[in-house]
């Protein structure tokens, strides 16, 4: 039987970490803190639309979470695991009974001269209007690089050539790497229709990134008046720095029920934990199935139950290649591609249609969440 008001801190408010808080909120007995250094949620799928304008890629708080959830904007700077409390960057400290690791991704801190400097990224909303801000000065006939072909790349460089930007893509090895091969081809010829000049194989190697130009290791030089970093994610070292065993990318080891090794009061949900026995990509797919199973996690221990381990289950790969046409790329339920795609017009509604059902899903969650009481999403401002 559940004791009376559990205190749950949800550190992170993405799609893991709304999920996660949502699904807790809806239990009697349970209090539930959101701290996110940000008082909004922000639609990361939708970043790219951003840089040209087709969307904000954000959401109040109020509508993704449940009326009886806390939200605290803040930073999480420690978490003292032995005394249960989390220290915020504003200076004020959080206990908890339960923690749920959500601080999720943000882009990798590339090893190459020059392009923590110069470059720009879209994988968070602050780097997002930014590099919007940095576009918006620049003429339209002045030369865009985006280096790295995965999803995020791709769907950048296609947004902005359609905006009728002068785009090359650096793939480095291969364009779209994360898709098959039959999937890749209908993303070529869609990126050669919008103009984008598309460099990979020998030579496609980024080696050095200055204020206007971007070097290969082939010896060519890319005039670039903005160049956009897509290659790779990296998470927040909150982990790390508490002393919390990670793996070597800085991921929170879990294991199969998305509990730290560390200790069983700590579950994870989303980029920023590795479960050792059953791996997944990093992804917004990933993170609304290991919100709710980190909820579940927790709400088992409360009621004295063994939890069971986390079950995933993938459908594919959404591109939106611009706002007209687009490619869904189908996988097996353990995340394996296979050779089975949309593309054109089609793959566009699917990528819209995967885009709004996953925000639905949010919201259907904040509802339910909202009906065991409360009258308004509860928001505090206590950065410094």
């Amino acid at each position: 039987m559940m004791n009376a008001n559990v205190e749950v801190v949800v550190v992170g408010g993405g799609y893991g970490g709304v999920t996660a808080a949502n699904s807790l909120a809806r239990r009697d007995g349970v209090s539930v803190t959101v701290v996110n250094p940000r008082p909004e949620f922000v639609e990361r799928i939708r970043l790219h639309q951003l840089l040209t304008g087709s969307d904000d890629a954000t959401v109040g708080f109020g509508e993704v979470l449940g009326r009886n959830v806390r939200v605290l904007v803040d930073t999480v700077t420690r978490i003292d695991a032995a005394d249960r409390k989390v220290s915020l960057a504003g200076g004020s400290t959080v206990s908890y009974d339960y923690l749920v690791y959500a601080v999720g991704s943000g882009a990798s801190d590339p090893d190459v001269p020059g392009a923590a400097e110069f470059a720009h990224w879209v994988s968070d909303l602050e780097g997002a209007e930014r590099l919007k801000s940095a576009l918006t000065a620049t003429p339209a006939s002045d030369p865009v690089t985006v280096v790295g072909a995965g999803p995020t790349g791709l769907e950048t460089a296609a947004e902005l050539a359609e905006a009728g930007r002068k785009v090359t893509l650096v793939c480095g090895d291969v364009l779209g790497p994360s898709l098959h091969p039959r999937g890749r081809r209908p993303v070529a010829r869609r990126l050669a229709k919008l103009g984008v000049t598309i460099l990979q194989g020998p030579g496609a190697l980024v080696t050095e990134v200055t204020r206007d130009a971007v070097h290969l290791d082939d010896g060519r030089e890319l005039p670039s008046a903005v160049t956009i970093w897509t290659a790779g994610f990296r998470v927040p070292d909150l982990a790390t720095r508490s002393g919390l065993r990670t793996d070597t990318e800085g991921r929170l080891i879990t294991d199969a029920t998305l509990t730290s090794v560390d200790d069983e009061r700590i579950v994870a949900a989303g980029d920023a934990a590795v479960m050792t026995d059953v791996p997944f990509r990093m992804s917004c797919q990933a993170a609304v199935q290991l919100g709710p199973a980190a909820a579940a996690t927790i709400l088992r221990r409360i009621a004295g139950k063994k939890p069971g381990p986390v079950r995933m289950f993938f459908a594919g790969q959404c591109l939106s290649l611009g706002r007209n046409e687009g490619v869904t790329q189908f996988s097996y339920p353990n995340d394996k591609v296979n050779a089975l795609y949309i593309n054109g017009r089609t793959g566009a509604g699917v990528k819209e249609i995967a885009c709004r059902f996953t925000l639905n899903k949010l919201l259907s969650g904040a509802r339910k969440a909202s009906s065991r009481g409360g009258s308004t999403t509860h928001l505090e401002n206590t950065s410094a």
